[in-house]
């Protein structure tokens, strides 16, 4: 085994690098996720989970053109432990969180998720799932050993029991080809889980077309489509009479699902219909989903929490520790997260408290299939509330913290940016960031990203239009103010 020859903070590498937690996960620039940096995060997190000697560790990774060479550094500080690397190879973050669970070893992902590609990042998870923010907090303050040399190694030789595991998972709990008969586009980009997420609708009898496979990395925000993806999917639709079309983000934690007319689903509605079809009871989301959830009148228990995976599943964990029975969680970007294991007409499907993709996919057209109904029939019966978000990029944090501060403590501030676009606010949250309700219904959401610079906008209104029109205006004013 490599000595270490040099102690380090990984605060101070935090502060040197840029590279730190945000709300999932390590994020920073490539340029800035050096060997040195991979190598101390992965050793601090070894440290602060107690891992034990000759036990393994699973290591994945997406499709990043940077994720061999950070998996490489990760892979030597889980060497250097004294740990064994359970290699599994590029598949999607919840089939690697799944594996670990179920195999009682921890995991290490490196994925940036749906942020642009000049940027990376790591996951961690404890053999009980996600890491918690005590957790980062011990990570960020822990000494780390760096050898002199050493710091990156040849990858072994990929495992394929997690992705095996992760296809069972889903072929065990659905019917035996539940989707036969149903013709599915796949906007596969460069999704990690493009090819095991087609061999999985072939398998429960699904045609499923590829559509724009590259080897490019390409970014996708389920939370904030891009105008061309929504022409294209409306292009796909028209040209080849699909029932649906399906994508996910780089890493496959996060949906995205559009109808027969090609039409992307929120995700905030999109978890609804999930776990409503599962007979979910009691239910944990962020605070910028749809209030739709709790006027459906489909939930026992609702809990609104911060934005961020870490605040979901601490609050289905309170839930659980409260008696609640049937719990899972959503984001609105469509990750969903399952807190209790579910048994629906004889089959298992056990919890998995991290974001997924495949879930809610499955559970969407399986309910149609059930149904005899369209997809886009299926939000038939919802209260008629709908949600839009948009970003603008390049946005530093700190000027987003300042904007929101004086918007809070301001009314004149809060009129010299909204003057009447929506009325008289009745109501502000600030749970996590600024969530304003206005006397007529509607919501404006301010909130900086956790995981890049960006300003991000949820509005809420009582149609698709009004709302989407909420989110351009709101922020083209913030960016008309800070000039």
């Amino acid at each position: 085994m490599t000595q270490p020859t040099q102690s380090r903070s990984v605060q101070s590498l935090m502060d040197s690098s840029g590279v730190r937690f945000g709300t999932s996960g390590a994020r920073g620039l490539v340029i800035d996720m050096t060997d040195e940096v991979c190598f101390a995060y992965t050793s601090a997190f070894l440290q602060v989970t107690d891992a034990q000697p000759g036990s393994r560790v699973a290591l994945g990774m997406d499709l990043r053109p940077s994720s061999p060479g950070i998996a490489a550094a990760c892979a030597a500080a889980i060497q250097q432990a004294g740990l064994a690397v359970d290699y599994c190879g590029s598949l999607p973050t919840p089939a690697l969180a799944y594996y670990a669970q179920e195999q009682g070893i921890p995991a290490v992902v490196v994925t940036g998720s749906h942020i642009p590609f000049d940027r990376n990042g790591i996951k961690f998870y404890r053999d009980t799932g996600e890491i918690t923010k005590s957790d980062e907090a011990g990570i960020a303050t822990a000494e780390v050993g760096l050898p002199e040399q050493g710091l990156s190694t040849p990858l072994p030789a990929i495992n394929p029991a997690a992705r095996q595991l992760y296809l069972d998972r889903y072929l065990a709990f659905f019917p035996h080809r539940a989707l036969a008969g149903m013709r599915l586009g796949f906007y596969e980009h460069s999704s990690v889980a493009r090819d095991l997420l087609t061999e999985l609708l072939e398998r429960l009898g699904a045609e499923v077309i590829s559509l724009g496979r590259t080897d490019e990395f390409t970014p996708i925000d389920t939370e904030a489509v891009s105008e061309a993806d929504v022409r294209q999917a409306h292009n796909w639709a028209v040209e080849h009479g699909f029932d649906a079309i399906l994508s996910t983000d780089g890493d496959a934690d996060r949906p995205l699902i559009g109808d027969e007319q090609g039409n992307w689903f929120r995700g905030d509605i999109v978890g609804l219909l999930c776990a409503r079809h599962l007979g979910v009871e009691a239910l944990a989301t962020p605070v910028s989903c749809n209030t739709a959830i709790e006027k459906s009148g489909v939930f026992k228990q609702v809990v609104r929490t911060r934005i961020g995976s870490p605040y979901v599943i601490e609050a289905m964990q309170q839930l659980a520790a409260s008696g609640a029975r049937s719990i899972a969680g959503f984001e609105a970007n469509g990750g969903f997260l399952l807190g209790s294991n579910l048994n629906k007409e004889g089959r298992a499907l056990n919890a998995l408290p991290t974001r997924d993709a495949v879930l809610p996919m499955l559970t969407l057209l399986v309910s149609a299939r059930e149904s005899g109904v369209k997809l886009s029939q299926l939000a038939a019966g919802l209260p008629s509330r709908h949600t839009a978000s948009d970003r603008l990029q390049s946005f530093a944090s700190e000027h987003s913290h300042r904007l929101l501060q004086q918007l809070a403590s301001s009314p004149s501030a809060r009129s010299g940016l909204l003057g009447t676009l929506c009325g008289v606010p009745m109501e502000m949250n600030q749970t996590d960031g600024l969530r304003i309700t206005f006397a007529n219904g509607e919501v404006i959401h301010l909130r900086p990203s956790g995981n890049a610079p960006e300003l991000r906008c949820y509005a809420e209104a009582d149609s698709q239009d009004r709302a989407a029109k909420l989110a351009v205006e709101c922020l083209r004013r913030v960016k008309a103010l800070e000039g």
